[in-house]
């Protein structure tokens, strides 16, 4: 079984940085697909960006050229860079993972879900 937890979420101006993190407890297999997604109130949960095991990334393009995904094999860490915030990227972030996947998407079922964390930006 895995947990994800994350991290590093909370309130920043327009403009600004945040870097969430989701560390994995428990263990995931050396080929995985991971992936961050977030929620606004009202709105359906959207996939922003996603990593495999191999290192290869894409991202929506609601986030292209503003978000990195990124990851630790070492420490058993996601993360997501986030720059240039804008107020309507304010939601619950979450992150997900899938062991030995056929294909790594955002469109894709994940087995592992995070609790989520709070980024707010005005």
């Amino acid at each position: 079984h895995v947990q994800l937890v994350e991290s590093g979420g909370g309130s920043v101006q327009a403009g600004g940085s945040l870097r969430l993190s989701c560390e994995a407890y428990g263990y995931i297999h050396d080929t995985y697909c991971m992936a961050w997604f977030r929620q606004a109130p009202g709105k359906e949960r959207e996939g922003l960006a996603f990593i495999d095991s191999d290192g290869d990334s894409n991202y929506e393009d609601s986030v292209k050229g503003r978000f990195t995904i990124s990851v630790d094999n070492a420490k058993n860490t996601l993360y997501l860079q986030m720059n240039s915030l804008e107020p309507g990227d304010t939601a619950m972030y979450y992150c997900a993972a899938d062991e030995l996947p056929h294909f790594c998407s955002v469109y894709r079922e994940f087995d592992y879900w995070g609790q989520g964390t709070q980024v707010t930006v005005s």
